[in-house]
């Protein structure tokens, strides 16, 4: 079933539409292990500076749980398993969820995408469904030692409700994410497109980090 339903992902539409009529988005990539504290910081961002948040990782989850949706197993399955989700689900949610911002209201062109590009497949799908029409401005980068991040997840579980934060599925997710996702964040560091935070620290101090960090870039008003 899995494989017919990749096979099917292949006839997904690539090209993007709508665009043409609405403002080009502009987009901060926000990436680090689980338990970073992105999503955390990202309220604090979206609160600061008129940015709309979309989560990567949330859009899938929502989607897995979604009633008739054709893709829930074959999410849940990668989930549970700490793999990657095939990039043509995760950019047209992506692109689903930006369309349907900015149609509802035009000013709301400015995201924080959270989680994503996870790896060297999502980035080259991102360019070529996005190429020339989405600008993205640069990476923020929440490092954190990979233990920090399990126990902070691990204590996110007991209320979260989410299968995938327990050690076992931990450890793979932050091993996925350092063979996979830490390469695209220093292709962009070679680009002068990342902001690091130190994300091991309180959220407050953390907050303040980014404030100041921020300050580094144009962030379009």
């Amino acid at each position: 079933m899995i494989v017919a339903l990749l096979h099917r992902l292949k006839k997904l539409p690539r090209a993007v539409h709508g665009w043409s009529v609405m403002m080009k988005p502009q987009v901060l990539f926000v990436l680090g292990g689980p338990g970073a504290g992105k999503g955390t910081q990202c309220a604090r961002i979206v609160a600061n500076y008129s940015y709309t948040h979309l989560s990567a990782g949330d859009l899938l989850r929502e989607e897995r749980s979604r009633s008739g949706s054709e893709f829930g197993q074959l999410i849940d399955t990668y989930i549970k398993e700490g793999k990657i989700v095939p990039v043509e689900i995760t950019i047209n949610l992506l692109k689903k969820a930006m369309e349907e911002t900015m149609k509802a209201d035009e000013k709301k062109f400015r995201f924080l995408i959270d989680g994503f590009p996870r790896n060297q497949d999502n980035l080259q799908g991102w360019n070529t469904v996005m190429d020339g029409k989405a600008d993205v401005k640069f990476v923020l980068f929440f490092d954190c030692g990979n233990e920090v991040c399990i126990d902070r997840c691990l204590e996110r579980g007991k209320s979260s409700g989410r299968t995938d934060d327990n050690r076992e599925s931990l450890e793979k997710r932050i091993q996925t994410y350092l063979q996979s996702t830490r390469p695209i964040i220093e292709q962009y560091e070679k680009q002068g497109k990342v902001c690091t935070i130190d994300a091991s620290r309180s959220m407050d101090e953390v907050r303040l980090a980014i404030k100041n960090a921020l300050k580094c870039f144009v962030i379009t008003t």
